[in-house]
């Protein structure tokens, strides 16, 4: 089944915690801390592979999480880092974030890893925190929680060449002559359903890839029929085809057809616009109206086209389209690759220094956030009198508790922060 569109929750893995340890051992009556640092979680990785061409997988499975890291342990022990997840993709799959609508990365390149969100730092242990004051200290640090998003993956196809027109003009046909693809060819509209790719050879290193485009009808840019989604790999080709039925066998106006294809494309894509253009004349061998193909043949050269009288089923005038094309492309720049507009490769750092929090009131218990706050409380060893002394002063000194009674809290009412819940006391 081919797919060229899904969306997927992907969640980089969280770091683990440092730990708290001292080191025991015989004839050390006070031995320092030892306590390890958590492992680093896993990362989310795309990977473009040729042997993969759809998006099919993601639309029966839709959530992929990254390993979290190991907490750390005594005798400096780091914790193991988290194993990332590798997701195989097809060469040209657009990622989206859903929620901003922004390109996080496109997947243009095979077998290059692309690192979509990276996993959390782990935390210290608690022989970072040992001082000459501070001799035993008994809290670590947290590890860094992995970012979570929704994004969208979109498959456009990378060729060099693009053929468009209407159904039934014989873009299959001339695929299957120039290329080793099979499409599936019959004389009814809409025989090709999904894009088909094929390399055209044209000897001593020479070739191209080639897109057959789904057939184009009017309202396509606005999404009518399957407009939108056979558009959308249009947009990395350098050169386009446009495949015309110049036989008039089924009573349609060449220009017309012409006209209403580009319509579609410059409404779908300005860019498209522009994009430079080759007129193929298809089914030359079985003109039926003469005077309408002269006529069209004369528009063409007059609007600046270059035009070329073929017959895909006989193979007339092909392989010098062919050449033809090949020689504009190499003229043209690269194919079109897509700029990253949002970078979700690294988790949000914490800083410390920033004094922002906010308080809010859910169900009679007072919430407070702010990436501070969340990651000092998140180490607070509550059993230890010297951390709880630590964090009641980082609350105090930065105006948490100034704003919980503004807030209207009263003794033994509850206080969370992060995944901390405790009672408020003065």
């Amino acid at each position: 089944m081919f797919t060229d569109k899904a969306k997927i929750l992907i969640k980089a893995g969280n770091g683990g915690n440092g730990s708290i340890s001292f080191r025991r051992e015989k004839y050390i009556a006070a031995g320092g801390p030892d306590g390890g640092d958590g492992g680093k979680g896993g990362s989310v990785i795309m990977r473009a592979e040729a042997g993969v061409n759809t998006l099919a997988d993601f639309k029966f499975k839709r959530k992929y999480f990254a390993q979290n890291g190991g907490d750390g342990s005594g005798k400096h022990c780091k914790g193991r880092n988290g194993e990332d997840i590798i997701l195989s993709v097809p060469v040209g799959t657009l990622v989206r974030d859903v929620e901003s609508g922004k390109v996080v990365a496109d997947i243009s390149e095979i077998d290059r890893d692309y690192v979509i969100l990276k996993g959390g730092n782990g935390g210290w242990g608690n022989s970072h925190f040992s001082t000459s004051t501070r001799q035993a200290p008994n809290f670590a640090k947290n590890g860094q929680k992995g970012i979570e998003r929704e994004v969208m993956l979109e498959l456009k196809m990378i060729a060099d060449v693009g053929l468009v027109g209407f159904p039934n003009v014989g873009k299959s046909t001339l695929l299957a002559a120039t290329t080793k693809a099979e499409p599936k060819i019959a004389n009814y509209h809409f025989t090709t359903l999904t894009p088909n790719l094929g390399v055209v050879d044209m000897g001593e290193g020479m070739s191209f890839v080639l897109a057959d485009i789904p057939g184009i009808i009017e309202g396509a840019s606005e999404g009518v029929g399957l407009g939108h989604e056979f558009l959308r790999h249009i947009e990395r080709t350098r050169l386009l085809i446009h495949v015309v039925d110049a036989s008039s066998i089924e009573g349609r106006n060449p220009v017309e057809d012409f006209d209403i294809i580009n319509s579609e494309l410059s409404r779908y894509d300005l860019e498209l616009e522009n994009r430079p253009q080759i007129v193929a004349a298809n089914k030359t061998d079985i003109i039926q109206d003469a005077e309408v193909y002269e006529s069209f043949i004369a528009e063409m050269n007059e609007r600046g086209y270059k035009v070329f009288e073929i017959s895909a089923a006989t193979g007339k005038g092909v392989t010098e389209l062919m050449k033809y094309a090949y020689a504009e492309l190499s003229k043209l720049p690269p194919v079109k690759v897509f700029e990253t507009e949002l970078d979700l490769e690294t988790t949000v750092e914490i800083d410390l220094n920033d004094r922002g929090f906010e308080i809010t009131k859910e169900d009679g218990v007072y919430v407070i956030t702010g990436s501070w706050i969340e990651a000092v409380g998140g180490s607070v060893n509550f059993s230890d009198d010297e951390s709880l002394q630590f964090f009641q002063r980082a609350l105090r000194t930065r105006g948490v508790i100034d704003a919980l009674l503004e807030a209207g809290i009263k003794e033994d009412d509850l206080v969370r922060i992060g995944d901390l819940e405790f009672e408020f006391v003065l």
